[in-house]
């Protein structure tokens, strides 16, 4: 089981990762986190730009669904429901556990799916952890707390060789 911090590509918001992109990695599934991935915490209905997005994923033949870590599933169902997208909550992360059970119920691969988050300590580990393409964001909205801001400052670094990687890889 890889253990590393490394995201295979940084992105600055999850507009960018395009279905195209997506389908030349041979995505056919896409797990995203949801809080500072898609949108800020405080944001508690998605916008017309994520419905959008998930629309062209789909048309593309993308299926996505939301892995989230939330302690409360009410703010996570809602915003789903309203996108009419599953999820998989509670899921563990950084433990593969919770993205596992999403590619089971959604019936895909390990070869066949990306995780797309905001925190190399959560998503990027589970994402590597699991063997699924690790995508990063910059989080929505910024960090705002003191923690948040110290949590980004130490994922610079690592955040920093990913970015060399891509662009000598």
């Amino acid at each position: 089981m890889p253990v590393s911090l490394l995201p295979n590509r940084i992105f600055d918001r999850y507009q960018d990762v395009t279905p195209q992109y997506l389908r030349r990695k041979g995505v056919t599934l896409l797990l995203s986190d949801l809080d500072f991935t898609l949108a800020p915490k405080s944001v508690h209905r998605p916008d017309q730009a994520l419905r959008d997005w998930i629309a062209a994923l789909r048309r593309e033949g993308v299926e996505f669904m939301i892995v989230s870590n939330n302690r409360s599933g009410k703010r996570v169902e809602a915003f789903c429901g309203d996108l009419g997208v599953s999820y998989q909550g509670h899921a563990g992360k950084p433990s593969p556990r919770g993205l596992l059970a999403a590619m089971e119920r959604a019936g895909r691969d390990a070869a066949h799916t990306a995780m797309l988050g905001d925190k190399l300590l959560t998503d990027v580990l589970a994402a590597n952890r699991a063997g699924v393409l690790a995508l990063m964001v910059e989080p929505a909205g910024g960090a705002v707390t003191p923690w948040q801001k110290v949590l980004h400052a130490l994922q610079a670094p690592f955040k920093a060789a990913s970015r060399r990687r891509f662009r000598e890889g």
